[in-house]
């Protein structure tokens, strides 16, 4: 019995383990912008974890797909924003409404303004495990070398994430080339290099 019962013990440490590993989220398209990372665990704008150094192509003026895993559900829902010259671009997170150490709820602005292209993207109260989210986001029509392409997101029902208060972040990192057959981007964009 002590002969079956160390490979289930091993095991269930294991699956565990690797839940915990990536607990929350992560990127599946594009490539994150860590290679070793907490499923956004850790402060904005990018959670915690080592560089990737992947910097993806991408088409300013069209439709970019992002795809995240939800592997710990929670209430809640996920903004999308994106520097042109520098993270700190990137706005604060919203305050959230917190009651006895848990999250309640977060604002979601239903006309974000630049930087943030979507917000309330994937708002839900329940989903299995291993939830797959993907939306289409038009990027700016402009040219960046390394643009940072930024999800957080909020959960509900929730402690606060050390570092990262009530949201999980993850960046990815895009080389933008405008399209010259299509209107430049809004003016409100920062002017890439400067």
């Amino acid at each position: 019995m002590k002969q079956i019962a160390a490979p289930i013990l091993i095991c269930g440490i294991l699956i565990f383990t690797v839940s915990q590993a990536f607990a929350h989220f992560r990127f599946v398209e594009p490539p994150s912008a860590l290679s070793t990372e907490n499923g956004g665990k850790g402060a904005p704008p990018c959670g915690e974890g080592t560089p990737s150094g992947i910097v993806t192509k991408a088409q300013g003026g069209h439709p970019f797909t992002i795809r995240l895993i939800e592997f710990i559900p929670h209430p809640g829902h996920y903004r999308i924003a994106l520097s042109v010259n520098s993270r700190a671009e990137i706005p604060k997170d919203a305050d959230a409404v917190v009651k006895d150490g848990q999250s309640v709820s977060a604002p979601i602005d239903s006309n974000p303004k630049i930087p943030v292209l979507m917000d309330g993207v994937f708002v839900h109260t329940t989903t299995p495990r291993n939830t797959e989210w993907k939306v289409d986001v038009t990027l700016p029509n402009l040219t960046c070398e390394k643009c940072t392409l930024q999800v957080t997101e909020f959960m509900a029902q929730h402690g606060a994430n050390p570092g990262g208060g009530f949201y999980y972040h993850h960046c990815a990192d895009l080389q933008i080339t405008a399209d010259p057959k299509l209107p430049p981007a809004d003016k409100a964009w920062p002017q890439p290099g400067k």
